[in-house]
């Protein structure tokens, strides 16, 4: 497909609400102009809401989780205004990312995911977990409540993915089927657990988990290409990768598009929405022009997410005269 024109910077007095009708309307476009019937996008944030102003007061702060780095949040809006945002865009299917950062949250945390799964039936049922004593009994009650999805994050969890507290959790996860987004790459800044070798340790003992590495695995990217490559049910997601903000401190390599595009069925659209210190349509935008056509497009912003959840078939629109 011909590039899209590029998505206009946020400004710093643009960051404090949502964007308008013209950023839907170039959302739309995009994924019109590929003939899809919308967008899924496996790496969205909902939580309750006191848990995600402490989030994002942590992202004002500049704290040493973000590497200290200016992050304004762009869609500063409270939970149904998000919502329905993401269904302005042509958002199919999102999921609630959260997480917890010490012991005793991950109940509480899928209580409230579960219930916001029931109110939002556009919304993936999204759990979580902690390595703790009775975390496989919640992980297990989880699945048997319906999760399609977990969140896993390494960076702020501080915690160590191969620990054993987990293995029966993993194990569990494995068996279900029930994909796992793990933020386990060392970008923003690194963690004590984060990068390659203890996802690999984690994998080695549980080749069929089918864990979504977020952000492509930045800026460990290659080294997570290489678990893709090896273990046939991991997956990446996009989530901030290739955008100007991202590539200014942990550039994709442009040695390893081709592998990327090879891995063209494993590659799913994530975002991080609302968490992200530019437009929505930016994602999209650097997807479009790392050039790996339109099938490669289709399948990373819709048809690999549909077909792993096992969302129900919608209409593809026609695709436009060249």
């Amino acid at each position: 497909m011909s590039a899209h024109p590029p998505t206009p910077p946020v400004t710093p007095d643009e960051t404090d609400g949502t964007t308008g009708t013209a950023e839907t309307a170039d959302v739309r476009r995009f994924w019109q102009h590929l003939g899809l019937p919308g967008l899924i996008d496996v790496h969205t944030h909902f939580m309750p809401e006191r848990v995600l102003h402490k989030v994002w007061a942590y992202f004002d702060a500049l704290g040493p989780l973000t590497g200290g780095i200016e992050w304004p949040i762009t869609y500063r809006a409270e939970e149904a205004e998000r919502a329905a945002l993401l269904r302005a865009f042509g958002v199919r299917a999102f999921t609630s990312m959260l997480y917890p950062h010490k012991p005793g949250m991950a109940r509480w945390l899928n209580d409230w995911a579960a219930d916001f799964a029931r109110r939002t039936p556009d919304c993936l049922h999204t759990s979580t977990l902690f390595p703790e004593p009775g975390a496989a009994d919640y992980v297990r009650e989880a699945v048997e409540n319906g999760a399609r999805v977990f969140k896993a994050h390494v960076q702020v969890g501080a915690y160590d993915p191969s620990d054993e507290a987990l293995d029966a959790c993993w194990g569990l996860l494995a068996e279900a089927g029930i994909p796992v987004v793990v933020h386990c790459g060392s970008g923003p800044a690194p963690g004590k657990h984060t990068g390659p070798e203890p996802v690999a340790r984690v994998l080695a003992r549980h080749p069929r988990l089918r864990l979504i590495v977020a952000h492509m695995g930045m800026p460990e990217y290659e080294d997570f290409l290489d678990l893709a490559e090896r273990y046939p049910e991991v997956r990446l997601d996009t989530t901030m990768a290739f955008t100007g903000f991202s590539e200014r401190m942990a550039p994709f390599p442009r040695r390893a598009l081709p592998r990327l595009a090879a891995l063209g069925d494993r590659v799913l659209l994530g975002t991080d929405f609302p968490n992200i210190p530019y437009r929505y349509a930016h994602q999209l935008d650097v997807l479009a022009d790392l050039g790996l056509g339109d099938d490669w497009l289709r399948a990373v912003c819709h048809d690999n997410a549909a077909r792993l959840f096992g969302l129900p078939d919608a209409p593809h629109a026609p695709e436009p005269p060249a």
